[in-house]
């Protein structure tokens, strides 16, 4: 049986954007003690691992990924003391909470890189990467396609050119000064001694530049990252670091190392897969990308998601691919941003509600931690019309009342969306509770039946030979426990035949709609369109 560390295999996480989730003192922004307040809520629904997105001080530029103290909480989300009593409060109720650690970049507001550009002794100088050209590391993409022209910024006052991966006003730290690396060290214990259970590690890939590279996922990134863990491991050795890396994933295994590296990793071609097999009614699109997915050791596990706080990242699509999938999920401009699409689960998928529970039936069944991006749970929509990606990060919408039930303000920091198909007098969640064919009790059922079968956590993963291309079956199995999964891609009803283990073995229902005949060892299951089935044998 698994042991306590290894909790992550059987978590299903939630991602929780605390400015946008519920605002409990009316300031129009949501905060920590908005959180406590919902904390019944999500163990209702089943999740039993918090990930917040930054709650650090920040001028919000790129909504708290631009960190101007370490060490505290943006005051519109509350203080440290209602950190830890998050931390408590969530820890009695049996579950745990990461949050992001940004190790690769600062605000350029932080006093760091302030004092950095004021004078070329200071020691902070060298926490950034300068130089007196911008022709430096040319063989590094520019991430942000649609708003920066360069990876470096002239700054007036230091008479040098910074280096920056993301938005210019998020400068680069230098990984290759020791004294970067042990304040990071410093910060993550600070959080670790609050009580967060981990760390999910934004931007791993870029910590270290080399020229004649492309600056991304370099030996050196690696390197620390294994001082990072084996430093967790010796004072904290229950809690885990979860990476944000984007790549094929024989590419990311490297990033577990040989056990002692990243205890999870973020399965992005997978999630990207998902959405192609959707659409195109086949599961040739799930097999390939697992085919290509590694066997991990006991103690990693892939992370997987359908959306999440960034556009819909196509960085893994070939071109003709990238064309199909903007044209198809994504076909107004808007929609668009950067290699991606900036949409939520329910507008990508037509708010087709079969469409909506065969992707959810996906994420909980395939290999992998599955998780939720708040509001995905009740089909929030998305208002492409605001700037960024903050259209995928609008208030959470709670019941139909002013604000959808997220603040009191007059002014909330986001609007709240007043589309006919997703304003909160449509989608909340009050009317969802009380309803027991909701699409948040669907899904509250799909985590329960989850979490009570390790097979989905912890079992091996077969495909079943069928000829038919739209259904996608497959047998999860775990010492005694076999179950047999069946997702349905296709609009149409569909019919299959397999061989059954055992002779005369029935199947129990777990979830889902079965229609059956058996006779010996071979079944024939007829499966309507969009539908999915969960049984054991």
């Amino acid at each position: 049986m698994p042991d306590n560390s290894l909790w992550y295999k059987d978590a299903v996480f939630y991602e929780l954007y605390v400015r946008a989730y519920r605002d409990s003192n009316g300031n129009g922004h949501g905060d920590l003690g908005g959180v406590i307040e919902k904390l019944d809520y999500l163990q209702t629904l089943g999740v039993n691992c918090i990930w917040l997105l930054p709650t650090y001080p920040s001028p919000l530029k790129d909504d708290g990924y631009d960190i101007a103290d370490y060490y505290n909480i943006h005051p519109d989300y509350g203080t440290l003391d209602d950190f830890k009593a998050l931390v408590d409060a969530v820890h009695k109720r049996g579950m745990r909470i990461i949050t992001d650690l940004v190790l690769n970049h600062t605000s350029d507001r932080h006093p760091w890189f302030q004092a950095a550009r004021k004078n070329p002794e200071s020691p902070y100088r060298d926490y950034y990467v300068w130089n007196d050209t911008d022709e430096k590391y040319q063989q590094a993409r520019i991430i942000f396609l649609d708003v920066e022209e360069s990876n470096w910024t002239w700054d007036e006052k230091a008479g040098q050119y910074y280096w920056h991966r993301f938005y210019k006003s998020q400068p680069d730290l230098n990984f290759d000064n020791p004294k970067v690396q042990e304040e990071m060290l410093s910060i993550a214990k600070f959080w670790l001694d609050l009580g967060v259970d981990g760390f999910r590690v934004d931007a791993v890939p870029y910590l270290f530049e080399r020229e004649g590279t492309n600056c991304e996922n370099l030996p050196e990134t690696h390197a620390y990252m294994k001082k990072l863990r084996a430093f967790m491991e010796q004072h904290y050795p229950d809690r885990i670091l979860l990476s944000e890396a984007n790549g094929w994933p024989e590419d990311i295994q490297t990033y577990f190392g040989n056990g002692d590296e990243f205890h999870m990793a973020f399965h992005f071609p997978l999630m990207l897969h998902m959405y192609i097999a959707l659409h195109k009614q086949s599961k040739s699109p799930l097999e390939n990308i697992i085919a290509r997915t590694p066997a991990l050791s006991n103690n990693t596990q892939w992370c997987t998601f359908l959306r999440n706080h960034d556009e819909l990242t196509l960085e893994m699509a070939t071109e003709e691919d990238r064309q199909w999938m903007w044209q198809e999920y994504a076909p107004e401009p808007r929609m668009r941003q950067n290699l991606g699409i900036r949409r939520r689960l329910a507008p990508l998928l037509n708010n087709n509600r079969q469409k909506i529970e065969l992707a959810f039936s996906l994420l909980f069944t395939l290999p992998g931690s599955p998780t939720l991006y708040y509001g995905d749970e009740i089909g929030m929509g998305d208002n492409i019309w605001l700037p960024d990606r903050n259209g995928v990060r609008t208030p959470m919408q709670w019941e139909d009342a002013p604000n959808g039930g997220f603040s009191k303000s007059n002014s909330p920091y986001a609007p709240v969306l007043d589309s006919e198909k997703y304003a909160p007098s449509r989608v909340n969640v009050t009317a969802q509770s009380d309803d027991p064919e909701s699409l948040f009790n669907t899904i509250r059922q799909m985590i329960a039946v989850r979490s009570q079968h390790k097979a989905f956590s912890w079992g091996d993963f077969t495909w079943v030979e069928e000829r038919n291309p739209a259904v996608a079956v497959f047998w999860r199995q775990n010492e005694a426990e076999r179950l047999l999964i069946l997702n349905n891609l296709s609009s149409n009803r569909e019919s299959i035949k397999i061989k059954l283990p055992e002779e005369n073995n029935k199947p129990q229902l777990l979830l889902g709609k079965l229609d059956y005949k058996s006779n010996k060892q071979k079944m024939v299951i007829e499966i309507e369109g969009y539908g999915y089935c969960w049984m054991k044998f």
